[in-house]
């Protein structure tokens, strides 16, 4: 998984921790991660350890051990993939629609969501788009519109326990663009509602230019960099092969 949706981004909510410097951690830590209940994390340094261990990021115990615990219950990180070329199109439209299930607690991966979705007013990918994210125009043809989509996340929301008042949840982005202008825009331009759940996420773009003191012009590719991270999946995929 790669880009708002995997083991990058996971690293960058905690492996991190160790890289920042030490007088802007707390910063950090204010940032992205904010308070759950007492005693929510026992066990949470050793699991975490072991889980970014196994992709290679070595996290470190101390580091873990310091992290505060955290507001939410879970993290729902996305990433889209839309219609797109150069010049730009318009309007663009999502084609592919992933969320990943992160255990606010143990950091673990308990679920995932994952459609492409097909395009109605540009339904021909265009050979830039394809180049770019890797999707082609089989993986779209036949697929679910938006509107069906949307319905069947928040099927899977509710699957999920997500939409239970007492469970606290987020999305997490790299970036606005996801939330604050692809979604809520082609709603607009289909006339659909945008659920509530959607109009509250963490951007961890600012979150890292909070802590480091530089914007990642580049996104996750810099903000990897910044933090010493290896990056895995395929750039520009919502969820990687």
């Amino acid at each position: 998984v790669s880009d708002a949706s995997g083991c990058s981004m996971i690293a960058l909510l905690h492996t991190g921790a160790a890289k920042f410097p030490q007088n802007l951690l707390s910063r950090a830590r204010q940032a992205v991660s904010p308070r759950l209940p007492a005693g929510v994390l026992k066990e949470y340094s050793s699991i975490v350890s072991r889980k970014l261990a196994s992709h290679g990021f070595g996290a470190s115990m101390a580091a873990m051990s310091s992290f505060p615990p955290q507001r939410y219950h879970y993290f729902l990180v996305l990433d889209f993939e839309a219609t797109c070329d150069k010049p730009q199109i318009h309007p663009q439209e999502i084609i592919e629609f992933p969320i990943l299930k992160l255990n606010g607690r143990t950091m673990e991966i308990e679920s995932t969501f994952h459609m492409y979705v097909q395009p109605v007013v540009h339904p021909q990918l265009t050979p830039f788009c394809t180049e770019l994210t890797g999707i082609i125009q089989g993986m779209v043809d036949g697929q679910p519109s938006l509107q069906q989509v949307l319905e069947r996340v928040d099927e899977w929301m509710a699957k999920e326990g997500l939409l239970d008042p007492s469970v606290k949840s987020i999305f997490v982005t790299c970036g606005d663009w996801d939330l604050k202008v692809m979604l809520p825009g082609q709603c607009q331009y289909l006339g659909l509602p945008v659920a509530d759940y959607f109009k509250q996420w963490i951007n961890l773009k600012k979150a890292y230019s909070f802590a480091m003191g530089s914007w990642p012009k580049n996104g996750l590719l810099d903000m990897n960099k910044g933090l010493n991270l290896q990056h895995i999946g395929r750039p520009h995929s919502g969820i990687g092969e």
